[in-house]
């Protein structure tokens, strides 16, 4: 079989034959203008990972690299069936939803005493076990937790092959972005983020990346962060980050697309619309990324240390800080263990 393009490759082709999903070059350059403005703030560095996550453990301790893994392993689909139906999890008094509700959960545990970030017992748990670790403290369950325990417990098993633990899986790498990425989609198969478009095998690696930069993130805060090629990384296409490019008149969606969205119709993953949307999501962000580049060099007279993983760190939360003025804007739902 022939190998999958690159996240990267993928975005180019899907967004040079796409039907319903759009980048728009001046949307992109009224975006890098934003983000040039803020080119200096802590918010495009590496440290702004842990105030993103203030329930992560300190990254002074390797229990960081084992939570990121625990975390990212079953970070997908948190989106609720009715908005006033949330997962909520409570942790050191304060409630959270979404991606957060799982954070929250983990850190729960380990504050509980859970070995929950060790491999030898998250390979083997029950899914009994698990949904007490992911227990709500409201009426609605998180969902999928028959697939995260699956998830969970494979990458476990690999973990426990390949070294015993996440920071000696990755260490096969040899600290490259891209070798990463790869090592973790061909041997963890809940990280296989791929689809097929126009007779093409095209990858997303949603949640390999993510792993990568929070890996990288951590490091950094350690003070060993060298991985040179890290600007392998794409944007990590999700749901919440293309409602925010379509909010700032990067990307367009068709009216027909529109429509079945505010109809609340669901996108199966693999799907023509739900890959059109995150792969002109990825390339629409390597745009501005490609655009901002140039900008730097134009006006500072010096290379961009910016990259597509940055941009997507901070447009995610901005998307959620924003998520009221952009309620007109429907996300795409589609339940699957991807993002």
């Amino acid at each position: 079989m022939e190998k999958p393009l690159s996240p990267r490759e993928s975005g180019q082709f899907v967004a040079e034959r796409s039907r319903d999903v759009f980048v728009d070059e001046d949307g992109v350059k009224r975006v890098v203008q934003m983000i040039y403005e803020l080119r200096e703030s802590e918010e495009f560095t590496a440290s702004g990972w842990k105030k993103m996550n203030p329930l992560a453990p300190s990254p002074d301790s390797d229990e960081a690299i084992n939570w990121v893994f625990v975390t990212d392993t079953m970070n997908f689909s948190f989106w609720p069936e009715r908005e006033e139906q949330q997962c909520e999890v409570v942790c050191r008094g304060n409630t959270y939803r979404g991606y957060m509700s799982l954070c929250a959960a983990v850190t729960r545990a380990m504050d509980e005493g859970v070995p929950i970030t060790s491999p030898s017992y998250f390979s083997q748990m029950s899914e009994a076990e698990l949904a007490r670790v992911l227990r709500s403290d409201s009426g609605t369950p998180m969902p999928m937790l028959r697939e995260r325990h699956q998830a969970l417990t494979q990458a476990g098993r690999v973990l426990l092959e390949r070294g015993g633990s996440f920071r000696m899986f990755i260490g096969h790498c040899e600290n490259d972005a891209e070798k990463m990425v790869k090592y973790i989609v061909e041997n963890i198969p809940s990280y296989r983020d791929e689809a097929m478009y126009e007779g093409k095998r095209i990858s997303f690696y949603k949640r390999a990346q993510i792993l990568v930069a929070d890996f990288w993130g951590i490091m950094e805060a350690r003070g060993e962060g060298h991985i040179p090629n890290l600007d392998f990384l794409t944007m990590f296409a999700d749901y919440r980050v293309p409602q925010g490019l379509v909010y700032l008149g990067a990307l367009r969606y068709s009216d027909a697309l529109m429509e079945t969205l505010k109809n609340g119709e669901l996108l199966s993953s693999g799907e023509r619309r739900e890959v059109e949307i995150r792969a002109c999501s990825i390339w629409c962000v390597e745009r501005i990324r490609q655009h901002l580049w140039k900008l730097v060099e134009e006006r500072d007279g010096k290379s961009c240390h910016i990259n597509s993983a940055l941009i997507d760190f901070y447009l995610w939360p901005y998307a959620k800080k924003h998520h009221r003025e952009m309620a007109h804007i429907p996300i795409h739902h589609t339940r699957c263990i991807y993002y």
